[in-house]
């Protein structure tokens, strides 16, 4: 089966109509259709419904296009990482992370040693999902993963596994935020006992933080009524929604320390509601690029 092929159903999928996908894939379009017609033959069942106007795919054609995707997505990735391998010189260490540990802690902790050391650093701020990270630094993808490490973060567990070793950069809080009343107090509180349940700006389940406010539900909040509105994977997100009064959430302290400092957020409950989070970087044992050495002997 030809890759093409599938970016051809794609493109059909998406334009129901021959003309127009044959258009976006820049090829005629009788060459065209033999090709979705050798698509199926190869699959061995009809996945375009030829008789509505506009087209549609029949049930198996809409199967095939969600594993499509997924091969296509993994396809790209797997070039790119190729690619990146190849031109990754000795003296480039190639660094992922977060959005929001990219705003806060890389800046604070990484940032500032790559002039005074002369490190070349390859960054990779990134929207991946928790295990993507993991997955990248055990197959030397990246040299070294940043991130949030909290008891409850199962996903992690692989890297002890493969004897990969970590720094422990900071520590930062897991704190409750609301938008202020008019009057300072919070939009939305915790420690009111006569309340209606609270929209909850929560986390997706393939976010790093997903297990972290998951664990604060249970073990604090199993008993108050909560109303989960929307779940998102980046923490910068969650404080978006937060800022437009669509809620209360968890944040890491240093990505809202400044709207906590000018009133924009406040604390939407007690001390007791906070979680204790380490900044870790991770990196693989038996990586023994020189670079690498230089910048984990400056932190340690």
């Amino acid at each position: 089966m030809d890759i093409l092929w599938l970016k051809d159903f794609e493109s059909l999928a998406a334009q129901k109509n021959f003309s127009r996908a044959a258009e976006e894939r820049n090829v005629s379009q009788p060459a065209f259709s033999r090709r979705i017609r050798a698509l199926e033959d190869t699959v061995g069942a009809k996945l375009i419904n030829r008789q509505t106007l506009p087209l549609s795919l029949t049930p198996a054609g809409e199967i095939f296009l969600t594993q499509a995707r997924v091969i296509l997505r993994t396809y790209s990735e797997t070039i790119e990482r190729c690619q990146n391998m190849e031109a990754a010189s000795e003296s480039v260490i190639r660094f992922a992370t977060s959005q929001s540990l990219y705003i806060t802690q890389y800046k604070t902790h990484i940032a500032p040693l790559l002039d005074i050391e002369g490190l070349d650093i390859d960054l990779n701020s990134t929207s991946w999902v928790a295990d993507q990270f993991v997955t990248a630094l055990l197959q030397r993808y990246c040299d070294v993963i940043l991130t949030y490490w909290h008891p409850s973060m199962d996903f992690l567990a692989p890297l002890e596994v493969a004897k990969c070793e970590y720094i422990t950069l900071a520590k930062d809080q897991f704190i409750p935020v609301t938008r202020p009343k008019p009057n300072g107090n919070p939009l939305y509180s915790l420690i009111d006992k006569n309340r209606k349940p609270l929209p909850l700006l929560s986390y997706d389940p393939v976010s790093s933080l997903h297990p972290v406010i998951k664990d604060v539900l249970n073990e604090k909040l199993h008993n108050s009524p909560m109303l989960i509105l929307n779940q998102n994977a980046l923490a910068v997100s969650v404080k978006a929604m937060i800022l437009e009064e669509f809620g209360l959430g968890w944040l890491p302290k240093e990505i809202c320390k400044e709207e906590l400092k000018d009133g924009r957020l406040v604390h939407a409950g007690d001390p007791s509601f906070s979680v204790d989070l380490e900044i870790r970087l991770y990196r693989d044992r038996d990586n023994v690029k020189p670079s690498l050495n230089k910048l984990w002997d400056r932190l340690v």
